[in-house]
């Protein structure tokens, strides 16, 4: 998987995190509210895997020449 799909899934599974949180929250479910938790948790931990893909991208185009 690249790290801009990384990216955008990472988003993806935030923002339902935090939707399925906020329905939680009104109707008073908590069951709902632990898994839009776990679910943001999911997303932003996406997210770093394609920050450090790109990072070694990076340094490995830095370190061969090609940037």
């Amino acid at each position: 998987m690249s790290s801009t799909t990384d990216k955008i899934k990472g988003l993806a599974n935030e923002a339902v995190g935090n939707v399925k949180q906020g329905v939680g929250n009104l109707t008073g479910n908590d069951k709902l509210v632990a898994e839009g938790k776990a679910q943001e948790l999911k997303g932003e931990a996406q997210k770093t895997v394609g920050d450090v893909k790109d990072g070694a991208r990076n340094l490995a185009d830095k370190v061969t020449g090609k940037r």
